[in-house]
């Protein structure tokens, strides 16, 4: 993965996204340099899920701009430099789980198999390649959506509430396959509301109310908020900024 260490991954300026009366995503400003994991943290209705699907070019802004490797979104073309993992898994049931690998696959012109074995090997599930996808449990099929968003080895990886349904030591190795992949240059925005998830990432984004509150390491916010844990930190945040 040769991405340009000297380009930002992500950039927006003043991006805001409303519906209606709802302001979903509030000016906000981001520069995300590649190769780093960052936490995107807030409660269920902060904004989490919409950002994402700015940064990846299935929403239309209202207003502001984003621009991903150095292209501004949304663009078709750029689609095949990411990945992304809906909180919802976005696989076919009727598919085995090869199918389903195959099929993402190829909608990113990837034909070799071994690029399919790798991103199954990931996610745990080469000996189920020949089970139709409605037979997994929950967590497998949140596996098998991993593997789909990776299978064609983006240089940016979004994921939304990645790990929810999958049991403690599968996270564990999923969490370890994301730092590999940061190591070779991948950019990962990862979705959660779980607190304890965010000292594995480089850098935090907290959001709420579809502003961000704060940007920065999980010591660096902890020391700003004064308080000796993120959760902590978030609910002080979050009281500075109803004040405001």
């Amino acid at each position: 993965m040769n991405h340009d260490g000297g380009q930002l991954a992500i950039e927006t300026k003043d991006l805001t996204k409303r519906f209606g009366d709802l302001t979903a995503v509030d000016g906000i400003d981001l520069a995300l340099r590649p190769g780093r994991i960052y936490g995107l943290l807030g409660p269920n209705g902060s904004g989490k899920t919409t950002l994402i699907r700015l940064l990846s070019g299935l929403a239309r802004p209202t207003s502001g701009s984003v621009t991903v490797l150095g292209i501004a979104m949304p663009s078709r073309a750029n689609l095949e430099r990411i990945g992304y993992m809906t909180q919802a898994d976005g696989v076919y049931a009727e598919l085995s789980v090869w199918e389903n690998v195959r099929f993402f696959a190829a909608l990113f012109g990837v034909r070799e198999e071994a690029a399919l074995r790798h991103a199954l090997d990931v996610v745990d599930l080469a000996d189920r390649r020949d089970t139709p996808a409605y037979e997994l449990s929950g967590g497998m099929r949140r596996r098998l959506s991993l593997a789909c968003a990776l299978v064609h080895r983006p240089a940016v990886l979004f994921l939304d509430e990645p790990t929810v349904g999958i049991d403690p030591a599968l996270r564990v190795q999923f969490w370890g396959f994301f730092r590999e992949l940061a190591a070779a240059g991948t950019t990962l925005l990862v979705a959660s509301h779980v607190m304890d998830e965010a000292e594995r990432c480089d850098e935090l984004l907290l959001i709420l109310r579809g502003r961000l509150l704060a940007q920065g390491s999980a010591a660096a916010i902890r020391e700003r908020a004064d308080t000796p844990d993120l959760e902590g930190a978030f609910l002080q945040l979050g009281a500075t900024e109803e004040r405001q």
